[in-house]
């Protein structure tokens, strides 16, 4: 069993810092992965839109499905005339997100890697060892358990969101949708209550320059925990000190009732981050006449 002082030093390396692939250099096995579901997508999507047809097959079908299912949702947050402009992120963002968390859960993933000796003790991405024992590093693993990786997907987001306010309201339509007078105030009321909505932007503006951070911990506190979950359920046998046998026949059986809750959490936070992202959008370039309404 782990104590808290070895887990902080686990927590730290595994879903701050991706290990590198040894032998790779600067190789993650995060990024790995992220290439490879990347590459997945594109070349499943390119397969299945290559010969477009009026009666579509299994895989057009289900493209066309998505696509069409993902700029339902987008156009009813953000609203028709800015869902065009909004949709291939949200939607990139959405089957990335969900591709991943899903492909952290095949076989393999996070359990086939490369051990090295170590002279003392040490923490990387599965466990903490010491002295001459054999540490492990996975040659796979989630891309989304990964802070770097989900940082960039919320940052990736927040200039395109910065860039469709801009766009939407202009430099001082932004300015005043952020911190000017709400719901139509008009007279001297307007002028009266300028102070009040001028400390409430200000509260916008940290709230804004936080969303980054809220966004990606969020997703990397899910799947980091339930990569986690997995692995210590999987080594639970061997931990309790059950016969070889029995701890093998357990490293299936104990983490498989938690691979159907993964597969809802890993849909669940990929709904989350794209829809709180088109949330985002919305309230930035909604105009005020349409709050008004």
């Amino acid at each position: 069993m782990f104590s808290l002082d070895t887990i902080s030093p686990l927590i730290a390396a595994g879903g701050i810092n991706a290990p590198e692939i040894p032998a790779l250099g600067w190789l993650t096995n995060s990024i790995l992965v992220a290439s490879i579901v990347t590459v997945a997508v594109l070349a499943f999507t390119r397969m299945a839109t290559r010969r477009m047809e009026l009666i579509p097959g299994p895989k057009q079908n289900l493209v066309e499905y998505v696509v069409e299912f993902l700029y339902g949702q987008v156009e009813g947050i953000v609203g028709k005339h800015v869902a065009p402009k909004a949709f291939p992120l949200l939607a990139t963002l959405f089957i990335f997100i969900l591709s991943s968390n899903w492909f952290g859960l095949l076989p393999g993933v996070g359990t086939v890697g490369f051990g090295h000796k170590v002279a003392a003790l040490s923490v990387d991405s599965s466990h903490v060892d010491a002295g001459g024992h054999h540490t492990f590093v996975p040659l796979l693993r989630p891309a989304t358990a990964d802070l770097n990786m989900t940082l960039a997907l919320a940052a990736v987001f927040m200039l395109v969101w910065f860039y469709l306010s801009i766009r939407e309201l202009g430099v001082w339509g932004t300015l005043v949708h952020i911190f000017g007078p709400k719901g139509g105030l008009q007279g001297p009321l307007k002028y009266a209550l300028m102070p009040i909505f001028f400390f409430v932007g200000l509260i916008e503006v940290v709230s804004i320059i936080f969303r980054p951070m809220s966004l990606s911990l969020r997703l990397l506190g899910n799947i980091f925990a339930g990569e986690t979950l997995l692995h210590t359920m999987g080594g639970l046998g061997a931990t309790i000190g059950l016969p070889s046998w029995l701890a093998w026949i357990s490293t299936v059986v104990f983490p498989l009732p938690f691979y159907f809750m993964e597969i809802l959490v890993g849909a669940l936070q990929a709904t989350v981050f794209s829809l709180l992202c088109a949330v985002y959008i919305k309230l930035a370039t909604t105009h005020d006449g349409e709050e008004h309404h």
